[in-house]
């Protein structure tokens, strides 16, 4: 009888640990300029670049394969995440993968943040190869969201409803990023990373009748840039592709 509630009283604890916050954020975008951004690589869907409208976006997703890393001597961090708001202001309610170097070697986790409240890891294994679909949802019911990530190489999935009364849901984004800690990080060499099945309210992105913005990554004072974003083709696919840390 001991031992049994010795082995009752670890499992509750272990249950009630709290999740592992993430020790960095994935921010809305920091724009240089129309198509470039010191954070963000990727493409936002809105209605209009200059003046989006509100309430617009009700569902984004998308896929992608974690990349495999080259990792150097210094740490280097970049995420995939596919989610809404953060293009033209100051809320991002996303989910994504994490991909990082540290002392040369490569890691990968899982994770969702609605922004600017703190991110989380989630107990959801993946690694270099796999292949993810996620998606965010907003329920229509007081800022209700629900953020699902799959990892269809495994088939395992994990997902959470969040809140976010203040969420404008304006925009719509499939994103490659260099996080953010006290400035932003220096970018993983993730080789190019490949999104596909870009979809907006369940329509295809080039086809939903929003404007896209096309965003490279670039350097703080625009001398050179960090990431490439190809054009779109068959509506939906397109890659970024790491050219400097």
């Amino acid at each position: 009888m001991k031992k049994l509630l010795i082995v009752l009283f670890v499992a509750v604890t272990l249950l009630a640990l709290p999740a592992q916050s993430l020790a960095f954020s994935h921010g809305p975008l920091i724009r240089v300029r129309q198509g470039t951004s010191t954070n963000w690589a990727g493409f936002a869907a809105l209605t209009s670049l200059l003046n989006p409208q509100a309430n617009v976006v009700n569902s984004v997703k998308g896929s992608w394969v974690v990349p495999t890393l080259t990792c150097g001597a210094t740490s280097a961090y970049s995420s995939a995440w596919v989610g809404m708001d953060g293009y033209s202001n100051s809320t991002v309610e996303q989910t994504g993968t994490e991909h990082d170097c540290s002392n040369g070697a490569s890691s990968y986790y899982a994770w969702y943040e609605m922004y600017p409240k703190p991110g989380y890891k989630v107990p959801l294994v993946v690694k270099a190869g796999d292949s993810i679909t996620a998606e965010v949802v907003y329920s229509n019911t007081k800022g209700q969201f629900t953020l699902t990530l799959q990892n269809t190489t495994t088939g395992k999935s994990y997902s959470t409803v969040q809140r976010n009364n203040k969420a404008a849901r304006s925009s719509a984004e499939w994103v490659v990023e260099a996080p953010w800690s006290g400035g932003v990080l220096p970018l993983a060499n993730f080789g190019t990373l490949s999104l596909s099945n870009s979809l907006v309210n369940g329509v295809a992105v080039g086809a939903s009748g929003l404007a896209t913005d096309k965003i490279d990554m670039v350097s703080s004072d625009s001398s050179y840039t960090k990431a490439s974003t190809s054009t779109l083709t068959n509506n939906t696919d397109f890659s970024v592709t790491w050219l400097h840390e």
